[in-house]
């Protein structure tokens, strides 16, 4: 993994666990900082108990463009369905692509 890849990652980004528990899971980016991502999917891993994964732990799958993604970057409030339903959506999607 090309550690530029790995600087591209923002708020609003989804991506896939590659490590651990989450392996294959889908996550959007709710924060980041240098080291760490903190990580959302609204069902094990909420907004109110979200999930700190090192960002070599996770690929980039896309620059999501939902209403959803819009909400998180300006900061507005997003609900846990919401998250659950946009990457469950994404998910299928991409199940029927590959």
């Amino acid at each position: 993994m090309d550690p530029e890849r790995l600087s591209d990652i923002q708020i609003a980004d989804v991506v896939i666990a590659t490590a651990g528990r989450e392996k294959g899971k889908l996550f959007y980016v709710l924060d980041v900082d240098e080291q760490y991502l903190i990580l959302g999917n609204g069902k094990d891993r909420t907004l109110e108990q979200p999930k700190r994964k090192k960002r070599r732990h996770v690929d980039k799958v896309l620059r999501s463009e939902t209403r959803v993604a819009e909400k998180l970057r300006s900061g507005d409030k997003v609900l846990n369905s919401e998250l659950r339903r946009d990457l469950a959506y994404l998910s299928r999607e991409m199940q029927v692509t590959t």
